[in-house]
């Protein structure tokens, strides 16, 4: 049979004479307002188990979503199954609020906030509201407020980060503002931490910054590292990158890289705390630093102002992956972006057997002097 859409009063009107009215959105979209008296059944469930929610085939029914087009897919699936009276609600609960027609939200306490937040999110499946609730319950070490940081806190922090520690120790430049988007004019020597939490807090309050206004040393990695769930790498010199990787391989903690240098970038997650004998770390990549003047910062050399942006999204979107456990990281593969060409190239890695680190069955050697080891 042709399923028919029926105007929200029509279906309201419907609904009065006993019809029985069904939505099927997912049960994080109902509450923020249900037609009233309308039960809620999400699709899947319904198209599983019709007969537990409509076991008469002949009595009439009525299917309401969002915008009526799941509401007339489900319709049509009970049809199929020999559903002889079902309509669905044309315009979905949007028309039927339009049209003014009563609403309700659903029973229990219900955090508003959370569910018109994070919506966008709660239509994944691969995320859904136990991938929301995970990201909520983590904790990033973010290293460094500054190019890469900046963009890497602000998307971890709007989709729901639960903790943000964010360690620096440095205080607002003009310079920075041309790439380091948690600052602005009026926080100039300020320190760079204190104008993070500003931003982050005002963009997501649900989300709880810790800063930190420390430089990274081998005296606090470990205490930074207390609690975290994975590190983001935003720092800017060879020392401190090669300290939180031998940190992170001594606490199985993953580390998302991240590095700029004029119009190139490069991104990859290092998981060989995790994953030893299978993932590689940064010493697998780098096993001896570059002589300084081969490795010049971007006070020196200059950098694209929206390149750290770039680079800082991809690191975001590699801790994401990571905290909810989907999708392939780039653990063992490193991703190279070259602006100006606006082509990415991808090399693959593999573990050095022979990793001073995270070699199997190599006992942890301790941190050593980071600045001397990169000196030469």
């Amino acid at each position: 049979m042709a399923v028919i859409e029926l105007t929200p009063a029509q279906a309201r009107q419907r609904q009065q004479q006993g019809v029985r009215l069904i939505d099927v959105r997912d049960a994080h979209e109902r509450v923020t307002g249900m037609a009233e008296g309308a039960h809620g059944v999400d699709r899947a469930v319904l198209e599983a188990a019709p007969l537990a929610h409509a076991p008469d085939l002949q009595a009439p029914l009525l299917l309401i979503c969002q915008s009526g087009r799941r509401s007339m897919q489900a319709a049509g699936t009970l049809a199929a199954l020999g559903y002889t009276d079902i309509a669905s609600v044309a315009g979905g609960t949007s028309a039927w609020q339009a049209a003014g027609l009563p609403t309700v939200l659903p029973d229990g306490d219900i955090d508003l906030d959370f569910h018109e937040r994070y919506s966008r999110h709660l239509k994944l499946p691969e995320i859904g509201l136990a991938g929301q609730q995970r990201l909520a319950a983590a904790t990033v070490l973010v290293i460094g407020a500054g190019g890469l940081g900046s963009p890497a806190a602000y998307y971890l922090a709007a989709a729901g980060v639960g903790t943000l520690r964010i360690a620096d120790d440095d205080v607002v430049d003009r310079s920075n503002l041309q790439r380091q988007i948690l600052h602005a004019e009026d926080r100039i020597g300020q320190l760079k931490v204190q104008s993070a939490a500003t931003t982050l807090g005002a963009l997501n309050p649900r989300t709880r910054v810790e800063a930190v206004a420390e430089r990274v040393t081998s005296a606090n990695v470990d205490r930074l590292l207390e609690g975290v769930d994975l590190v983001l790498d935003g720092a800017d010199n060879f020392p401190v990158r090669y300290l939180l990787n031998d940190a992170c391989v001594q606490h199985g903690v993953p580390l998302v890289y991240g590095a700029v240098h004029r119009f190139d970038g490069q991104v990859s997650v290092f998981d060989a705390g995790r994953r030893r004998g299978v993932c590689p770390c940064y010493r697998c990549l780098f096993p001896e630093p570059p002589p300084p003047e081969a490795a010049p910062n971007c006070s020196e050399v200059g950098v694209l102002g929206v390149l750290p942006g770039v680079v800082g999204l991809l690191q975001a979107t590699e801790a994401l992956k990571l905290l909810l456990g989907i999708g392939t990281p780039l653990a063992g593969r490193l991703l190279q972006f070259d602006a100006l060409r606006m082509q990415f190239r991808e090399t693959r890695l593999s573990p050095d057997p022979d990793c001073p680190v995270c070699a199997p069955g190599r006992a942890f050697p301790g941190y050593i002097d980071y600045a001397a080891f990169c000196a030469g």
